[in-house]
């Protein structure tokens, strides 16, 4: 059944809601989420709320798909709150957390600058949920499991979710937050190849897939679990992430007028760190400044310099971004230094019997890397051939970016037309426009958007809270 203030489980189209507004969110990891909490603290008028997702536990998608405790976020805990306008929010929370005082009592009175456990922040995030709906009597919530094959625009310019379930209801607005993707849950999890290839490894193994965060902590999974053999990490373009500074980097960045064309954007920013880095500062505190700009660079730039950032400079902007805590690069460096752990640049191909069939950077030549254990740690751009996708673009409500990353969509999530139109009660928050919004895959960019995309629709639903 569906319930005020409580998820349902397998809930029913219940007809008493049909005269409030109906909001679909398909997908149910931090993007929907967030954009969950953002509608039930900025939407003042009664709605339905409909959570789509074919998972049916939360993994927080793949920015947090780990069930270790002691995974650490690569983000201070002054630049994850999910309160708008109010950044010491998850600091609070912590403060508040006697036990996590307790574990971490050198950071008394606050946590700003540290890094915690993803695990911790999913907490912090459901708690926050869990308030916003208990303060909400006026809003009934809904939760299905089937995963949404396509999306329809009807008669009324309402939406059609089509699913396993034939009595989905018509929707005024949808929220696409699938981040990269919405994974079969019935799938196998990426990793190891055929058990039997362990038989034809001399020595313990395992090839990692990737070069983000991700590489990075699954390789500390499997020291801190005691696996001791050789591990290879496969990069296409041979880059891990870099460190976070000791203390925070505050933003900065040059006030100069910004160049318009990608050559001398690099070299205005190779400038930048250079000259942070001779007056005592740090290039992190560079990137950090470059934030705010990028969103104004990226649209000034013309479609040829995208492709080449996105060929030839998209690996090194993402391992200067997506840093890791220093202990954790520390702990790389180590790897890397004392060869337990090797980095080899090249592409990965088919799997076989025993191991992994790769071409090296600069050769033609395949070769096999023997190996008992393969795992995939690549987040995966969204696949624009999946059925849900295809369906919008067949529909006309939607289009791929230039880059074909994602949607093409403005700040607020809103997908692009190719008049430059939108499509009004359509949204795609999250990594699903990367391609259009740099930095859309950090927490602090989707509550931005989450937030943005919120107000819209309640501007949309104001008419409505008049009448009644």
């Amino acid at each position: 059944m569906t319930v005020q203030g409580l998820f349902s489980g397998r809930a029913k189209a219940a007809a008493q809601i049909s005269a409030v507004p109906r909001i679909a969110i398909v997908g149910r990891g931090f993007s929907g989420m967030m954009t969950a909490i953002a509608l039930m603290k900025t939407v003042r008028a009664p709605f339905h709320l409909q959570l789509f997702d074919p998972n049916s536990s939360v993994s927080g998608g793949q920015a947090l798909a780990s069930a270790r405790a002691s995974t650490i976020l690569n983000t201070r805990v002054r630049d994850l709150s999910v309160s708008v306008g109010d950044s010491d929010d998850f600091n609070d929370w912590l403060c508040s957390n006697a036990a996590f005082r307790a574990a971490v009592p050198a950071a008394i009175p606050g946590f700003r600058q540290i890094f915690v456990p993803k695990e911790i922040f999913s907490d912090y995030v459901y708690q926050r949920f869990s308030e916003a709906l208990a303060a909400r009597r006026d809003i009934t919530v809904q939760v299905c499991n089937d995963p949404v094959v396509a999306i329809r625009l009807s008669h009324g310019n309402r939406f059609l979710l089509e699913s396993a379930n034939p009595a989905n209801p018509l929707f005024d607005t949808v929220v696409l937050a699938t981040g990269y993707g919405l994974g079969d849950p019935d799938a196998e999890e990426p990793g190891a190849s055929p058990v039997r290839a362990q038989r034809l490894v001399a020595r313990p193994h395992a090839v990692l897939l990737g070069s983000g965060i991700r590489v990075v902590d699954q390789l500390l999974q499997l020291r801190d679990s005691g696996y001791a053999g050789q591990v290879t990490i496969i990069s296409r373009r041979g880059f891990l992430p870099q460190s976070h500074t000791p203390n925070s980097a505050d933003p900065v960045f040059p006030a100069e007028a910004l160049p318009e064309n990608l050559p001398e954007i690099v070299r205005f920013i190779r400038q930048a760190c250079r000259e942070a880095e001779e007056e005592g500062r740090s290039w992190q505190s560079v990137m950090n400044g470059l934030r705010k700009h990028a969103r104004s660079l990226w649209r000034s730039l013309p479609a040829r310099d995208k492709h080449q950032f996105n060929r030839h400079l998209r690996a090194i902007y993402d391992s200067h971004r997506n840093r890791l805590p220093e202990a954790m690069h520390l702990r790389l460096k180590r790897e890397l230094a004392e060869g337990r752990t090797v980095l080899r640049r090249g592409r990965a191909g088919r799997r076989g019997l025993s191991g992994l069939f790769f071409t090296p950077a600069g050769s033609s030549v395949e070769e096999v890397i023997h190996a008992e254990r393969i795992i995939d740690c690549r987040c995966q751009a969204p696949d624009l051939s999946a059925p849900l996708m295809q369906s919008l673009f067949s529909a006309g409500l939607a289009m791929p970016d230039e880059l074909s990353l994602g949607l093409a969509v403005n700040a607020r999530g809103e997908p692009f037309l190719e008049d430059g139109s939108t499509v009004a009660g359509l949204f795609a928050v999250g990594p699903l426009g990367l391609g259009s919004l740099p930095d859309i895959d950090l927490v602090p960019e989707i509550v931005s958007q989450a937030y943005a995309a919120a107000e819209h629709i309640g501007e949309r639903f104001h008419p409505q809270v008049r009448a009644m």
